[in-house]
């Protein structure tokens, strides 16, 4: 007699952790890869004020949400706890990272490997975005709009015109 196994389908959840200060055209372009492999991807906007960000957390959720408003079975959250607590919260398995260069390979490790002796359930996936966004990272986009240099090319609009308004009023409460 031949026996049907049926396995039980899960959702498949990723979570893309970051401080997203702010969320530039490099994390959307690995946002949208993460996408077509995911049945959901949270992207986990990290509330750690040790990082000093430019805008507030729910600045830079309100960012990301906007930016990714059409990108299918995406959402942001914050989060102020250990990643893997805040995976196993959301009944996730899988975390997300960016990988721009070999540089970044060795402290991407480090931390999938702190993660998964943490919590041996949570799987490393390892992205690689667009060469034309290989350099593009959220201290990078920072330092050019301080500056006023353009970052139209590494960043949506509405991230673009939130960066010139932040140093304003920055400028603003310098005076």
């Amino acid at each position: 007699m031949l026996r049907c196994y049926t396995k039980r389908m899960t959702k498949k959840v990723a979570i893309y952790p970051g401080t997203f200060d702010p969320i530039t055209n490099g994390h959307l372009d690995l946002v949208a890869r993460a996408e077509q492999i995911f049945d959901e991807v949270i992207i986990a906007v990290s509330d750690n004020p040790r990082k000093n960000p430019l805008f507030s957390t729910a600045e830079r959720v309100a960012l990301v949400d906007q930016a990714t408003k059409d990108i299918p079975h995406v959402r942001a959250e914050s989060f102020d706890d250990l990643l893997v607590n805040f995976v196993a919260s959301k009944n996730a398995k899988f975390v997300i990272r960016g990988l721009r260069a070999v540089s970044d390979f060795e402290y991407e490790f480090q931390l999938a490997s702190a993660n998964r002796r943490l919590d041996n359930n949570v799987e490393t996936i390892f992205l690689t975005p667009l060469e034309a966004n290989y350099f593009i990272s959220s201290s990078l986009v920072r330092e050019i709009s301080y500056y006023q240099g353009d970052i139209s090319s590494f960043v949506p609009e509405h991230v673009e015109i939130a960066l010139a308004e932040k140093w304003a009023s920055k400028k603003n409460e310098d005076d």
